[in-house]
C-alpha cells in the first residue's frame, strides 16, 4: 500500500517532465558552444592522451637505455599476466574492494538516514561526515599509522592493555588488513553518506506524507519509498568507491607499505615497485595498461548490473 500511494504520488509529476522533456528538444543547438570546451580537450590531450600513448610506447620495448631499445611486442603483456605475484595482488585488491563496498555503501546509507533534515543541525551534521574527506590521502595514512601502534597510538593502546587483544599491525598480516580496511572505511564512508543524504533531501514531500497516511513503519518506508529513489545514487556511489579502492595506493603504503610480507601489497604497489623501485619500464607500462583495463571492464559490469537491475 505505501508503495502504491508513493507510486501515485510521484505519478502526479510525470506530465510536467515529459512536457519539459518535448520543450527541450524543441530548443535551438549552438554548435559554437562546442568551442568553450575546446580548452579542455587541449588540456587532457597533453595530460591524458600523449602519457597514455608513451605507456603504450613503452609496453611493446625493452628499454636498456634511452637510446638503446628493443621491440618485443606483447612478451611484456604475457610475462604480467602470468606471474603468480601479479595474480595475488589482484585477487588480494579484489577482495579489499569487495570489503569496502560490503562495508561502507550500508554505512553510508545509514548514516544519511540519520541525519536530520531540518534546522541548524543540518549545517552541524553535513560538516562533520564530511570532516575525514577533506583531510589528504598521505595525512589520513601518518594519522591511522599512529594511531593503530600498540605503544603510543591511541586505538592500538586500548586494543592491547583494555581489551586484552594482541594487535600489532606490523607483524600480523591480518592486523595490517584490519587496520588498512578501517582506515577505508573512516575516511571513504562520508563521501557515500554525503550522495545518500542529497538523494534522500531530493526526495519529495508527498512521497512521505503519503506514508504517514498509510501508517507506514520507518523500515517500510525505507523499502518502499527511500531506498527505490536512492538506485542512482547509490549506482554512483558504488561506482565511486569501487574504482578508487581498487586503485588504493597512498594510505596502505603510508601505513603499511604493502607489509607484513605481501599482506597488503596491492596491484598499486606492486605497479609502484616495478616502476620506481626496479625501473622496469617495459613491464611496468604493460603492468599500467592491464590494470587500466581491468577497472574499466568491472567498471562497466557494475554499471551494467546495477542500472539493469533498476529497471
Amino acid at each position: 500500500m505505501t508503495s502504491q500511494l508513493a507510486e501515485d504520488a510521484g505519478a502526479e509529476t510525470s506530465p510536467r517532465e515529459e512536457a519539459r522533456g518535448r520543450q527541450a528538444d524543441l530548443k535551438p543547438k549552438n554548435n559554437r558552444a562546442w568551442f568553450l570546451v575546446l580548452p579542455v580537450v587541449v588540456s587532457v590531450a597533453f595530460t591524458a592522451v600523449i602519457p597514455l600513448m608513451t605507456v603504450v610506447n613503452f609496453s611493446v620495448q625493452d628499454i636498456f637505455t634511452p637510446t638503446d631499445r628493443i621491440f618485443v611486442g606483447l612478451d611484456w603483456f604475457r610475462s604480467i599476466s602470468r606471474d603468480p605475484e601479479v595474480r595475488a595482488a589482484f585477487l588480494r585488491t579484489l577482495l579489499f574492494s569487495a570489503q569496502v563496498l560490503l562495508v561502507e555503501i550500508p554505512l553510508g546509507v545509514a548514516i544519511a538516514v540519520c541525519m536530520p533534515r531540518r534546522g541548524v543541525s543540518v549545517s552541524v551534521a553535513l560538516v562533520v561526515v564530511a570532516l575525514p574527506l577533506l583531510i589528504p590521502w598521505n595525512v589520513v595514512g601518518t594519522i591511522w599509522q599512529i594511531f593503530a601502534r600498540g605503544d603510543i597510538g591511541l586505538g592500538g593502546w586500548t586494543i592491547n592493555n583494555v581489551l586484552g587483544i594482541g594487535f600489532n599491525y606490523t607483524l600480523d598480516s591480518t592486523d595490517a588488513w584490519i587496520t588498512v580496511l578501517l582506515m577505508d572505511v573512516w575516511h571513504w564512508t562520508p563521501l557515500v553518506a554525503l550522495l545518500a543524504y542529497a538523494g534522500l533531501r531530493s526526495i519529495p514531500d508527498p512521497y512521505f506524507q503519503a506514508a504517514q497516511i498509510d501508517a507506514a513503519s520507518a523500515w517500510a518506508t525505507f523499502r518502499h519509498i527511500q531506498l527505490p529513489r536512492l538506485r542512482g545514487v547509490l549506482t554512483i556511489a558504488v561506482l565511486l568507491r569501487f574504482m578508487d579502492s581498487f586503485m588504493i595506493y597512498t594510505e596502505p603504503f603510508v601505513v603499511t607499505g604493502g607489509g607484513p610480507g605481501n599482506a597488503t601489497s596491492f596491484l598499486s604497489i606492486l605497479l609502484s615497485k616495478i616502476a620506481v623501485g626496479q625501473f622496469d619500464l617495459g613491464p611496468a607500462g604493460a603492468f599500467s595498461l592491464l590494470y587500466f583495463l581491468i577497472v574499466q571492464i568491472i567498471s562497466y559490469v557494475f554499471f551494467t548490473v546495477l542500472t539493469r537491475s533498476g529497471r
